[in-house]
């Protein structure tokens, strides 16, 4: 079949790679003169199937309302009169439901597993280089109440089959002689030894060099401006490029759009429930490698991940559900700053600090859409929230395998298709 896939993040990618690994005739529409160059740019770099406890949890109603008047509040809602925002809103609250919490770790767990062995097998398929580490990632505490809160999500994990264990601060340290300087802060971590690091940016680059090279081919510098409908099936799809407005048809579409995504399914009576949450990003020079961190860590008071990708330090996070602002909000940023030079004295060089600013498309689960849609040529592979890297590869390998009309080798809450539960969460690559 010829498949149009609309985005060149790291999930339109990777899902370009399989489908045509499949056998499809593959085109990818990107705005953007290269991939990977909005949301997947500057992320934490974390392949982090260990970061499956959602937003909505629980306890994150109380801490929500803590932090509503707090500029640089890890998660903040900066409402506004968008009935989109108060909705998916809604929607979150009613997902903070031990139940549903449980059901989405189970779906987020499940997703990362998968999509890391995928990850692996087209690694040593491929040789693709991109600043990957393959030391865990060690996620640590600095409050006793969320390390004890802690302890029930990492048992989840652990039932659902992710390799994790709750550690002491003085194995904090010794995971990582980095968190030294901050051994006074910790309250406990855990760590997940098989997790991995690595440049989202680079990947994405690297792997879209490898599909075209195959085949695949990429529109870049090209808008996806209206998507026609006839007789219940996407008829073709209207772009604009650098010579003007053309219709692009195939006969398999995959939306893989990111936060836009909803204003397109929207037209097509596709509802989503993505809202843009925009999260944050800090680059800079290793200064002192004796300082800096090898293994990857994620923060959980202030939210942050914290990569080391070969001489940089990547350290990531926060979300402020704002609407599609890019704006960088220079309270934010330099929160982040200070939180790096509190664990990590010295270890960057802050005078060449980068920030940047992108919007994750998040649900309100967590969960991503991935599946198929009420129109018959229709696919969605989206609304990956904070963790596109982590379930790219995956998600494209599941699309793929929807779009050639198998079923995934996965246990998870497809769209649009029924239920299936397999003998096995860690199935074999090819």
């Amino acid at each position: 079949m010829k498949v149009v896939v609309l985005g060149a993040g790291v999930t339109g990618v990777a899902a370009a790679w399989y489908l045509h690994k499949a056998g499809h005739e593959v085109t990818v529409v990107e705005r953007q003169g290269a991939a990977g160059m909005e949301t997947s740019f500057a992320n934490g770099g974390q392949i982090s199937v260990s970061h499956a406890e959602p937003w909505a949890n629980p306890h994150a109603p109380a801490k929500v309302l803590k932090w509503l008047a707090k500029e640089d509040a890890p998660l903040l809602f900066r409402l506004r009169a968008d009935p989109r925002q108060w909705l998916w809103g809604l929607q979150f609250l009613r997902e903070c439901l031990p139940g549903r919490t449980r059901h989405n770790i189970r779906q987020l767990v499940n997703l990362g597993l998968y999509s890391r062995a995928a990850l692996r097998a087209l690694r040593e398929e491929t040789g693709i280089a991109y600043d990957q580490l393959s030391r865990g990632i060690l996620h640590f505490y600095t409050s006793d109440a969320e390390y004890e809160a802690a302890q029930a999500p990492a048992r989840l994990m652990r039932e659902f089959g992710c390799e994790l264990e709750m550690v002491s601060p003085d194995q904090c340290v010794a995971i990582e002689p980095a968190l030294a300087a901050a051994r006074h802060l910790l309250a406990g971590g855990s760590m997940t030894p098989s997790d991995e690091s690595g440049d989202a940016h680079k990947f994405t680059r690297a792997l879209a060099q490898l599909a075209a090279a195959r085949g695949v081919r990429f529109a870049y510098d090209t808008a996806v401006e209206d998507i026609a409908v006839a007789g219940g099936r996407i008829d073709g799809v209207r772009v604009r490029d650098a010579a003007g407005t053309r219709l692009l048809s195939g006969d398999a579409y995959v939306l893989c759009l990111g936060a836009f995504s909803p204003r397109f399914a929207r037209r097509l009576g596709v509802r989503l429930a993505i809202y843009p949450a925009k999260g944050y990003s800090v680059t800079m020079p290793v200064a002192d490698a004796a300082r800096a961190h090898t293994v990857s860590l994620t923060d959980d008071e202030y939210k942050l991940v914290f990569s080391r990708l070969g001489d940089r330090l990547r350290i990531a996070g926060t979300a402020e559900l704002n609407g599609y602002s890019t704006a960088l909000n220079p309270v934010r940023c330099q929160a982040i700053l200070r939180r790096t030079e509190q664990l990590f004295p010295g270890a960057g060089d802050a005078a060449q600090a980068q920030f940047w600013t992108g919007l994750r498309p998040a649900t309100p689960s967590n969960v991503p859409y991935i599946g198929a849609t009420r129109l018959a040529n229709l696919f969605l592979n989206t609304g990956h929230g904070t963790l596109g890297w982590t379930h790219a590869c995956g998600s494209g390998r599941a699309i793929a395998d929807i779009v050639s009309g198998r079923a995934p080798e996965v246990d998870f809450a497809f769209c649009g298709l029924p239920p299936r539960r397999l003998p096995s969460r860690r199935p074999a690559m090819a």
